[in-house]
């Protein structure tokens, strides 16, 4: 393919990965009825995997050989699939997928902040001290403290300090990958295939002996971790660094903007779900921050 026609692709791309992490919330919601949450990651990782490893067959890119290499991808795996992607399945039990969609959105502040605390040489600057405080003021709206006398919201709560610490611990991959795995040069997509392979590997080990809860795997199941797995984690993989190759970190990232709004819309119109006044607002706050961080 030239370059040019490449070029053309890329917004369809861009679209395409928006649709692709808005729905992934939809996806766990819907997978919840006949799987456990770890059963939902299991088949996400896995058929992710089946995707990458096709796709890099094709393309012919070469996988690291160093087990240096795989043992730095091994960590990322585990804080950039394995845990959050738990996190956000568990999550999905008692709060709605738009809501966790929005929570989702607050990654690159969460990555603003485990970057200021990990990496002492990189000190954040006002623009990102104030998009952060801001961000956090829409994180505090959205999870809507003034209601937890009005009702029990135990279940509630636990759902979004989940979705928290899953973007938590996405902040603490990206900043781990760029001190340990961005050094190494490797082709993004090679990364990407180890990375979600060995996630899929581990948890095909150890889910069957952790999680014993029966199967029940209607077509929308399997039709909603098809998605999940092949689209929303294998392919999205592909089209994401292809999107930061075409147009660079900065206007790849703007997708994050556009995955609540898919997610919140998916929500709502698929699974009628209620959104509340402080959701959007709040939701508007993050992306503000996010914004006001990268001037």
């Amino acid at each position: 393919m030239s370059e040019t026609a490449g070029s053309r692709l890329l917004p369809l791309q861009f679209a395409a990965l928006s649709l692709a992490w808005g729905s992934s919330f939809l996806f766990m919601k819907v997978g919840l009825d006949g799987l456990s949450p770890l059963q939902i990651v299991t088949a996400r990782m896995v058929l992710g995997a089946f995707t990458l490893v096709t796709i890099t067959s094709v393309l012919r890119v070469s996988l690291p050989r160093s087990a240096r290499a795989w043992g730095h991808i091994g960590v990322v795996s585990l804080l950039l699939c394995v845990l959050p992607f738990s996190l956000f399945a568990w999550a999905g039990q008692h709060i709605s997928s738009g809501l966790s969609s929005i929570y989702n959105a607050t990654t690159p502040l969460m990555t603003l902040l485990v970057t200021a605390a990990a990496l002492r040489t990189e000190r954040p600057h006002r623009g990102q001290v104030a998009g952060l405080a801001l961000g956090l003021l829409g994180v505090l709206l959205v999870l809507a403290p003034w209601q937890l006398t009005e009702k029990p919201t135990a279940g509630s709560v636990a759902g979004q300090l989940a979705c928290l610490a899953a973007t938590a611990s996405y902040g603490a991959a990206f900043v781990y990958l760029r001190r340990h795995v961005s050094p190494l040069g490797l082709p993004a997509a090679a990364v990407a295939t180890v990375q979600v392979g060995l996630g899929a590997a581990a948890l095909l080990v150890t889910v069957p002996f952790l999680d014993a809860q029966p199967v029940s795997l209607t077509p929308t199941v399997i039709a909603s971790m098809v998605g999940l797995g092949a689209f929303g984690t294998g392919a999205a993989y592909i089209w994401n660094t292809n999107l930061v190759a075409g147009w660079g970190a900065t206007a790849a990232s703007s997708v994050t903007y556009l995955t609540p709004v898919v997610g919140v819309a998916l929500g709502a119109v698929v699974l009628g779900e209620i959104v509340t006044w402080n959701q959007p607002v709040g939701a508007t706050l993050v992306i503000a921050g996010i914004v006001l961080s990268r001037r």
